[in-house]
């Protein structure tokens, strides 16, 4: 509306208004970060256990050193000839990645989308340990054409700005991130996707705690039914609700017979056909947690799952579909990084020391051992490992 010709003021800080409805439960799950993680990381059993799955078989993945990209694939340092020497720039970068730092990342990775790796240097300017920043602390800084310029770390009231680059152009914070379609600076995590469902499967947990406080469920009713049609009297029925509570009610006295008198008659009650689809709307909360995290439900042991033949398959399944691209994600982006320090160099897994990938891989090598048309070195190559330094092909 205009009054006067002028334009009606925009509501300001809508965020306010947000806000107030939350605090009608109008909004029924946490917005801020550290509000879902408490829900769902620490507070609900499904969620922690598909992030832990993913995160510490991430953290588990063999990791090996390649000394320059067109070796990629091919040259191996576990797997041709004698290991690098200690303080090689390859044994130094792998020894970089430690399975604890690759746990927290792949963690920040799955609930904030974020993960932001301090690159710690020595003396001589080497780097020497890879450090992981909590991902809520850290603010991204750009310049005036959009770059990232500067990493600021806030805790309390402390505040540290990490330059994006030294003078040599060499990254002081490794930026990991998950693809965000409205953010151009910050990644998208998993945690807003998974925070109705937490919502729900931990709103089903504090009430069946609710049942088990009040002896599982109401087993009964008693009815009283006189012959004159007169009621208890207010003393009568506090006596007796005071004689059910401690005779008849809680685990220790579950089964013990009740006397009645005086009209009185016991009536059984049992589930009702809503607190079964109350059962069913839980077990639908946790396979939706598990989907968010990319982990099959049958891993997680939730009943009712069968889109996977058996445990075998699903197990392989998250580790082509989750493990792997995650990853890959981080030692590209970290070995991207320390190849500022040393040209050429690459991280990548080691595929074949993955038990849950043994039979894909069986069946490579023997398609391969197969292929008749195809020399020794041509199939040595296709598995991975560099060509024989005596064969005729390589004579040739």
């Amino acid at each position: 509306m205009k009054w006067f010709g002028r334009k009606a003021a925009p509501r300001a800080r809508p965020f306010l208004f947000a806000g107030f409805r939350h605090f009608f439960s109008c909004e029924p799950w946490p917005r801020s970060y550290e509000a879902q993680v408490r829900e769902a990381y620490l507070a609900n059993p499904v969620a922690q256990r598909a992030v832990r799955l993913v995160a510490e078989s991430v953290a588990w993945c063999p990791v090996y050193a390649i000394r320059s990209p067109a070796e990629a694939g091919v040259q191996r340092e576990d797997k041709t000839g004698p290991r690098p020497s200690p303080g090689h720039k390859e044994e130094r970068a792998v020894g970089l990645m430690r399975p604890a730092l690759l746990e927290t990342v792949a963690t920040q990775l799955l609930l904030h989308g974020n993960a932001f790796v301090q690159v710690l240097q020595d003396g001589e300017g080497a780097p020497v340990e890879l450090f992981a920043l909590r991902p809520e602390r850290v603010t991204v800084e750009a310049d005036a054409g959009g770059w990232p310029a500067a990493y600021l770390y806030k805790v309390g009231e402390a505040k540290s700005r990490i330059p994006a680059q030294d003078g040599l152009g060499r990254p002081g914070v490794v930026h990991l991130k998950s693809a965000h379609p409205l953010d151009d600076h910050e990644g998208l995590g998993c945690l807003g996707a998974a925070a109705a469902a937490v919502a729900v499967h931990n709103a089903a947990s504090r009430w069946n705690k609710a049942l088990l406080d009040n002896a599982a469920r109401p087993s009964g009713a008693l009815v009283y039914e006189p012959g004159d049609g007169a009621g208890l009297s207010a003393e009568q029925f506090e006596r007796l609700r005071a004689e059910l509570e401690a005779e008849f009610s809680g685990a220790d006295n579950a089964g013990r017979p009740l006397l009645l008198e005086g009209g009185m008659k016991w009536q059984a009650m049992s589930l009702t056909p809503a607190d079964m689809d109350f059962v069913g709307l839980k077990a639908a909360a946790a396979r939706e947690i598990a989907l968010a995290f990319g982990v099959p439900p049958m891993l997680l042991g939730l009943p009712g799952d069968a889109t996977y033949a058996n445990y075998r398959e699903a197990n392989r399944a998250l580790w082509r579909l989750t493990v792997l691209p995650m990853a890959e994600r981080i030692l590209r982006g970290i070995g991207d990084a320390l190849a500022s320090w040393w040209p050429g160099l690459r991280l990548a897994l080691d595929v074949d020391q993955v038990s849950a990938l043994a039979e894909d891989r069986e069946r490579l090598w023997t398609q391969v051992s197969r292929a008749e048309f195809l020399s020794d070195d041509e199939k040595r190559e296709m598995l991975g490992f560099q060509r024989g330094k005596g064969s005729q092909a390589s004579v040739e």
